[in-house]
């Protein structure tokens, strides 16, 4: 694989599926890529490509001007970037940290790295890494605005789309946080739903084209809540909240009719019984992200 002169180098640190992927697209996009990763042999195909394999991550650092982080943790970056041996030839250079973790630890790295002269972004990953190198893949950043500028090449080298969030580091895993918040919750509800509908002699195939509908109607609401959220209207119109309660208890009901474990639906409820009970009634189901936010 040819190598661009025109691009600089990148160091991938962490071999895992993500890491992998990262690798793999620098390589296609013809940039020079040292790989590193704490258990041996994860880079014998990456080599074969044309990456440089490192003997040690230190050494993987010192090759390029930009090293690219991807781990399972923070705990596991720090326990990499932190020790002296790195941290020492990090000094100058550019760390592009697209692990997942919370918004404090992105501040508390931020705040390591300035005191160690280390040129710092934080990232996140919102797509599986097959979508790596594909115009499906989607990249947020956050950091100092010159910093993502400068190396703007290299990421786009990626694939996909690159969004900067703003110059305040956490940013970046905020909006991890909370896209997370939604996949990982309608997941969730979906494998309810499919225990469900089995329950009720209903295959999953059977349900999955309707299951898809539901997901097609939720874009619009999700416009239209952030509109009430953000300007404090809580419409709530055309589905008021005490609705939303009635269809939620007819879950419980069916679900604990079965012995499915409803604790996630009953929390929902739960939270929308609150803003019932506060008064908000005819109010929109968003009112509950006002009512959570209360202290």
């Amino acid at each position: 694989m040819s190598v661009s002169p025109d691009l600089p180098a990148v160091t991938v640190l962490g071999l895992g599926p993500m890491g992998r992927s990262l690798a793999a697209a620098f390589l296609k996009a013809g940039l020079s890529t040292t790989v590193w990763n704490r258990t041996p042999g994860k880079d014998r195909e990456l080599i074969a490509r044309g990456a440089v394999g490192a003997g040690a991550a230190e050494e993987a650092v010192a090759a390029s001007d930009v090293t690219v982080v991807c781990v399972v943790d923070y705990d596991a970056v720090d326990a990499l970037v932190r020790a002296a041996p790195v941290s020492r030839v990090l000094k100058g250079r550019t760390l592009v940290n697209l692990t997942a973790d919370t918004p404090a630890r992105a501040r508390d790295t931020a705040h390591w790295a300035a005191a160690h002269g280390i040129r710092y972004l934080d990232g996140a990953i919102m797509t599986p890494a097959p979508s790596i190198g594909t115009p499906e893949a989607v990249f947020l950043h956050s950091g100092p605005r010159s910093l993502y500028d400068e190396h703007r090449p290299v990421l786009e080298a990626l694939g996909g789309t690159h969004t900067h969030l703003g110059e305040e580091i956490g940013r970046a895993a905020t909006f991890d946080i909370a896209l997370l918040d939604i996949f990982w919750t309608a997941m969730a509800g979906y494998a309810h739903a499919v225990a469900i509908a089995r329950a009720e002699g209903v295959t999953a195939g059977e349900l999955a084209p309707f299951a898809q509908g539901i997901g097609a109607i939720l874009p619009p609401l999700f416009a239209g809540f952030a509109r009430d959220a953000d300007e404090g209207t809580y419409s709530g119109e055309i589905n008021p909240i005490t609705s939303a309660v009635s269809a939620m208890s007819h879950v419980v009901a069916v679900s604990e009719s079965h012995g499915i474990d409803a604790a996630v639906m009953r929390a929902a409820e739960g939270m929308a019984r609150r803003v019932v009970g506060l008064g908000h009634g005819t109010d929109g189901f968003i009112r509950v992200a006002e009512v959570l936010s209360r202290r």
